[in-house]
This record gives C-alpha cells, structure tokens and sequence, in this order.
C-alpha cells in the first residue's frame, strides 16, 4: 500500500533527524570530549529534540489509522487515503510539531539560571532546563503540560482507541487464517508504538519517582528515550518486509 510507504519515509526522516540533533553531544560527553554546552545551543536542541518527538507520535497515529482504513474498510482503502490525503496529513504533522513548540522554547532564552548549571542527561530537555531555572517558570509548565496532553496523550489514547475498532472488525472475520493475517499488518506498527511509548514512559516515571535514584539512571534511561527508537524502528520494519 503507497500510503503506509509514504508514512514509513516520515517516520524514517523523524528518526534520522532526531539522531542527527543529539547524537553529537551524547558522544561528545560519553567519549569524554566535551563537557560543556552553550544556553543557545541546549535550547534549540531542546527544540528539535521535542518537537521530533512530537512528529514521531503524530506519524504514528498516522500510521494506525492507515492501519484501521485497511483492515476496516479494505474496499474504500485507495479511495480515503489518496496521495493528496497523505500529503495534507504530512503538513499538518508538520506543523503540529513546530508551531505549537516556539512559545515555551523562546521564553527559556529569557529565564535566569541560578541553580548549578548541570544537567540530567547527556543532552537538553526543556524540563532539565526549567529545573536550573530561578525566574517564574509557570507559563513553561503549564503549556509544555499542555502540550504534552494535546499531542503525546491524545495520540496514545486515539492510537489505542484505533485498535479497539481494528481488533473488533477482526474478531467479526469467520475465517481464522484470515484473522491471522489481518493481525500480522498490523505487528510491526504496535512494535513501533511500544518502542516509542515505553521509554517516554520510563523516563517521565524516573523524573517523577527516581529522585533518589543514581545520576547514572538517569542518564541511561534519557539515552534509551533518545536512542532506542531510531534503532530499534529500522529493525522492525525490515524484519517484517
């Protein structure tokens, strides 16, 4: 199906783009090399960092309802989901990730930074720099919780809501090789899912819980959330084509 191609290119592109805007530094500190990172540079990695996140999500609820018009509505498949349809849904990713980010981003540039200037992971979140933050930090945490509610959350529970409507379609099938191969299309796609979510998860869980944790968790843990996903994501999809 083109369209799922198209959308395995976005998905491809978030990962390549997100390795490419944090992988410098996370050698750079692994390898010992640097130690040091401008406020300049820490905010508009925390920018491309977050908004990529934002895109990975938003191409994977692209993908499941790709998914459901496949399996719930086979015949209408290549009428729905043109490649006109595919272009739009690749604009309003687009956009949906960089222009709700620049409000919270910008406003980091005029905070003052009068906690010990060091941060939790071998690269820049906006929460890190929010914790090194002695000016009122309201108007960040609360949009940036926002934020996090109208794209990550929403997307999990549409994502979710998705395969309810997939997995009771496939359970209406009679035949039982059928049933099969309609789950199999859909394997590599809530392997992706998993990859995504879990580390996110992970990590918001250390942040919240692990405060008594070793740093070393910490940065192991950021380093999966960064990294695992545009590993693990190439593998999935080749093992299953």
């Amino acid at each position: 199906h083109e369209p799922m191609y198209f959308l395995l290119a976005m998905l491809a592109l978030t990962d390549l783009c997100m390795g490419l805007s944090t992988v410098h530094t996370v050698l750079g500190i692994l390898w010992g090399l640097s130690q040091e990172v401008s406020l300049d540079a820490c905010i508009a990695q925390s920018y491309f960092i977050h908004g990529l996140s934002f895109m990975e999500s938003s191409v994977l609820l692209a993908m499941a309802f790709d998914r459901y018009i496949a399996i719930c509505h086979p015949l209408h498949y290549s009428s729905i989901l043109t490649n006109n349809k595919i272009m739009k849904i690749g604009v309003a990713i687009l956009c949906r990730s960089t222009l709700l980010i620049p409000p919270v981003i910008i406003r980091l540039k005029f905070l003052n930074y009068c906690h010990p200037h060091i941060l939790s992971h071998s690269f820049c979140l906006h929460q890190d720099l929010l914790r090194l933050a002695c000016s009122d930090i309201r108007f960040n945490s609360y949009y940036a919780l926002m934020l996090v509610i109208c794209t990550l959350l929403l997307d999990a529970i549409l994502i979710l809501f998705s395969y309810v409507l997939i997995l009771k379609s496939v359970l209406a099938i009679a035949s039982q090789e059928e049933r099969h191969k309609s789950f199999q299309t859909c394997i590599s796609h809530i392997c992706a899912v998993l990859v995504f979510y879990i580390p996110i998860i992970s990590l918001t869980m250390v942040h919240r819980f692990g405060k008594h944790l070793s740093p070393i968790v910490h940065v192991l843990m950021g380093n999966i959330y960064i990294l695992f996903p545009p590993l693990m994501n190439p593998i999935i999809y080749s093992m299953k084509t």
